[in-house]
């Protein structure tokens, strides 16, 4: 790795030292800001329009939860789950292994998705990940499960 501050004639160490050290910091928030955005823009949705859009062809909800949270508390009638740590490689198979393995058919890129989890923290992150994937039309439900379940009676998954 390169150094971000060189050393010039007439400096001293210590000036040396603050201009590294600065010039570190600066780099790394810029940094971190960078990794919290998406290449994708994406809609933070709330109850109200997640059934709206529940009501439109071709709208796929993905719920990220652990399938312990799923089995244990119930889903949101229509949603495919996939836990969070699965997303990744999941949105990446081919077409015929996705459908073997969720009895569904894959989201196309263009697809409308939705990605609800508890409470809206993994669903955040899964909105980066299919986005990064360069799925294109990727929606966040805040509420999560625990907002559906104040709204509507959950459906129990098997």
């Amino acid at each position: 790795m390169m150094p971000l501050c060189v050393p010039k004639s007439g400096m001293s160490w210590l000036c040396f030292f603050v201009c590294s050290t600065i010039s570190e910091q600066v780099h790394s928030s810029a940094r971190s800001v960078a990794r919290g955005f998406s290449s994708v823009p994406s809609q933070t949705i709330k109850y109200e329009e997640l059934k709206d859009l529940l009501k439109e062809e071709g709208v796929v909800i993905i719920d990220v939860r652990e399938p312990w949270e799923v089995k244990e508390y119930g889903v949101i009638k229509g949603s495919l789950s996939i836990p969070m740590g699965d997303l990744a490689s999941a949105l990446q198979l081919d077409p015929l292994t996705f459908e073997k393995k969720y009895q569904v058919k894959m989201p196309e890129k263009t697809s409308t998705l939705i990605f609800s989890c508890l409470a809206g923290i993994r669903s955040k992150k899964a909105v980066d990940v299919a986005g990064s994937l360069g799925f294109k039309r990727v929606h966040h439900y805040a509420g999560g499960f625990e907002d559906w379940a104040r709204h509507e009676t959950p459906e129990k998954k098997l």
